[in-house]
């Protein structure tokens, strides 16, 4: 079952859908005569004597040289192979799957004059799993990602490498084993295929979800520590965040609420408890997670429209005119990306003073020192929450802004650069390395849980700390834990914690 795309108005939920489920996508049938037009119009002016970038003219620094309508072919084809200039690794496949989506949401506008032949065949190649072997690195984020984008051209033209059920194999066998045609370029697709944002595009949208995920995940494990701690839930009554009145912080101390409503361990906190007040790690949970809410609702709708935008170069008007631009131009996803980027900084920042609260017998009102049941003879937690540490301080260093810098390329013709590219990038990194910080809580807080028996925690809470114990058994003494990090930064990843409490009690990315 492909989703169908409506390009214009693809919504940030249907993106979630292409990325986590990698569900094969077509386009709206609908659409097919807009461009069909934007073709006609494309190979009216090729065939004429008018020179018009990109169509019968050289690139970029080289737009002033006229191309022969008999080597427009030619032009499209040399443009793609001379941008295959991709190094690193390759991209994961949902990335690669939704760079292929967004390029058909793009081109489906109907402005940028492709043939319907060119969107059938990425509709194909979706449906039957050929994936385009794109290295990660190479694009600086302006007149489009062009190297990236020209490794997925190339598959379509027969050339490259793409994984087809797992096997990296060339382009060309990719799809005939698929029982696809390349397509042979015609005036303007080469560039239509390259010159955009989709891989930059793609990759802060998969930092968004990712880190949304986590987001979540670090609600049930801050409420989990709050519990383990037994701070007081005081601090997330209604009204205190109503009369402040950011909604993501409203959101977040609801869910906070509701995830530790029927503990009996915060039953136990109100009876004679002498703590005036927690640290902020506990107390502030709203104000900090409900900011990074907010941040990353806001950035979600940034990247919804650069999802269903047209940034290739030159467009095709409503009155059929070609006009070159600058929307290939990648500063609003660079933007988006740096603030996703500080939004994971600060989730795991908060979520590691919990760890260390928890593990510090000083400040875990009466937990053994680092969560260990014979202190001593065992370290129990103690290099878990060092490892948290490492995970927290490498996001803070990769948080430095990527949109601020800029670097002249292509003779100084293209002479501010956004870094939209990397500046997602980095993104991957940062939330594996954030799912790692809140896998780490879950094991803290799960162990200090378990420690206050025989009083109990929440219903919601006893469901996540089954999801937990059914992949990191309790720690009963010491024993080798790298494996159990793993389990628990993978419990966070694929979203399984966030599935163990009630639908409805986390906050949503739409609003």
């Amino acid at each position: 079952m492909s989703i169908i795309l409506t390009p214009g108005s693809v919504s940030l939920a249907t993106l979630q859908e292409l990325y986590w489920n990698q569900t094969p996508a077509r386009l709206d049938r609908s659409f097919d005569a807009g461009i069909e037009k934007a073709a006609a119009r494309i190979a009216q002016i090729a065939a004429g004597n008018e020179p018009v970038y990109g169509i019968n003219t050289g690139f970029g620094k080289l737009a002033s040289i006229k191309i022969d309508a008999a080597d427009v072919a030619t032009l499209q084809r040399n443009l793609i192979l001379s941008h295959c200039c991709g190094v690193g690794a390759p991209l994961p496949e949902n990335v690669v799957r939704l760079i292929m989506a967004l390029k058909l949401i793009s081109l489906g506008r109907g402005a940028s004059g492709v043939r319907l032949e060119l969107m059938r065949l990425l509709e194909g190649m979706l449906e039957r799993g050929v994936i385009p072997v794109i290295p990660e690195k190479g694009s600086v984020g302006a007149s489009g990602d062009l190297a990236p984008l020209a490794h997925m051209a190339a598959v379509m033209m027969g050339h490259g490498e793409a994984f087809l059920a797992g096997e990296r194999i060339s382009g060309g066998d990719a799809l005939s084993r698929s029982g696809l045609e390349p397509v042979v370029l015609a005036a303007k697709e080469g560039l239509a295929l390259i010159n955009g944002t989709q891989t930059s595009t793609a990759l802060a949208l998969a930092g968004l979800f990712r880190a949304h995920r986590a987001a979540q995940a670090a609600l049930i494990t801050g409420a989990m520590s709050t519990d383990a701690a037994m701070g007081s839930s005081a601090p997330f009554h209604p009204d205190i965040h109503t009369l402040r009145g950011h909604q993501g912080q409203i959101d977040t101390a609801a869910s906070l609420r509701a995830l530790l409503a029927g503990s009996v361990i915060r039953e136990s906190h109100l009876q004679g408890d002498e703590r005036v007040q927690d640290p902020y790690c506990i107390r502030c949970q709203p104000q900090v997670d409900g900011a990074c809410l907010d941040l990353l609702r806001s950035v979600g709708r940034t990247l919804e429209i650069e999802a269903n935008a047209v940034t290739d170069n030159p467009l095709v008007l409503s009155d059929d005119s070609v006009v070159s631009g600058g929307n290939f131009h990648a500063e609003p996803v660079a933007f988006a990306a740096d603030q996703i980027a500080i939004a994971v900084c600060e989730i795991g920042a908060i979520a590691q003073r919990r760890v260390a609260l928890l593990v510090d017998p000083a400040l875990s009102y009466g937990l053994p020192p680092f969560l260990a049941k014979k202190p001593g003879l065992n370290s129990g937690l103690m290099i878990a929450e060092v490892t948290s540490a490492a995970l927290m301080s490498e996001n803070k260093q990769m948080s430095h802004p990527a949109s601020v810098d800029s670097t002249p390329t292509s003779a100084n013709q293209e002479d501010h650069v956004s870094m939209a590219c990397h500046g997602a990038r980095r993104l991957l990194q940062m939330t594996d390395n954030l799912f790692g910080i809140i896998g780490i809580e879950a094991l803290t807080a799960a162990q200090g849980v378990e420690l206050r028996a025989p009083l109990t925690t929440s219903p919601e809470l006893a469901r996540a700390i089954g999801a937990i114990r059914a992949v990191v058994p309790t720690l009963e003494e010491d024993r080798y834990m790298a494996h159990d990090l793993q389990a628990a930064a993978l419990l966070i990843a694929g979203g399984s914690l966030n599935a163990s409490v009630s639908d409805g009690v986390l906050p949503r990315l739409e609003v």
